[in-house]
């Protein structure tokens, strides 16, 4: 058992990715500590509260005394230019940039030897849709932070993100193009990332930080052109024909 009496802390771990993770970890023999903001038998709590992180890192630290592994995977909130309020977009910010940070402070000098953080960014720190721009630019921090606080914990904290693309937590089977416009021929599940989580936790990663690993099925290596494979483009009403 890999993780064996080891502590893990993951964030948003109610459910999908999450989820995953934390019993991936649990069948490994770990110690996983969970806060969500969904009631349940974990600690319940809004990560964008200081005061919530102070208490929950307060709790992990008195029941393990130590963190050998910190998963950053909660999830901000998705809105975009149109309907995003500054409370909305500060909000998002909160979950998914400041919390990650200051459980890193938090529990700076409470990582064991060898310890490990693993940020969960998205696919969409490096391509957009529109409307997305509260969840866009909280995965875009968490993915600096990254290398930032690999270079700040050096020597102590090995410090990783994984950037998922399109992964149905829903356990659906996808055929025709939503499957085949991934190069692997299908769309991602939980257990793709929680699989890289455990890896780059693991002592196998050891030489690997300040690193992000996309996880998408090659979707992001898809150059597209209108016309070209079959692809075509149907651009709505906002977005113009041609830009000079």
């Amino acid at each position: 058992m890999t993780f064996k009496d080891k502590t893990v802390v993951i964030t948003g771990g109610a459910q999908g990715i999450g989820k995953c993770c934390a019993e991936s970890f649990a069948r490994e023999g770990a110690k996983v500590h969970i806060i969500d903001i969904q009631p349940g038998p974990w600690f319940t709590g809004d990560l964008a509260d200081k005061e919530v992180l102070e208490r929950f890192a307060k709790d992990v630290i008195s029941k393990s005394g130590r963190v050998d592994v910190l998963v950053n995977n909660a999830m901000p909130l998705f809105k975009g230019i149109d309907d995003c309020t500054y409370e909305e977009f500060a909000y998002a910010q909160a979950v998914g940039v400041v919390a990650p940070f200051y459980l890193a402070k938090l529990f700076k000098d409470h990582f064991a030897d060898g310890a490990s953080i693993i940020n969960i960014s998205s696919s969409r720190d490096r391509m957009s849709q529109p409307q997305t721009e509260s969840y866009t630019a909280a995965k875009g921090g968490i993915a600096a932070l990254t290398h930032a606080l690999a270079a700040s914990l050096a020597g102590k904290v090995r410090v990783n993100s994984i950037s998922p693309g399109w992964i149905d937590t829903s356990s659906r089977q996808y055929s025709g193009p939503d499957a085949a416009q991934h190069f692997a021929g299908r769309v991602g599940t939980p257990r793709d990332i929680a699989d890289m989580v455990l890896f780059l936790a693991s002592g196998k990663a050891g030489f690997i930080t300040g690193e992000n690993i996309c996880i998408d099925g090659g979707m992001t290596r898809c150059m597209i052109y209108h016309n070209d494979f079959g692809w075509k483009l149907n651009p709505p009403p906002s977005l113009p024909d041609r830009i000079d």
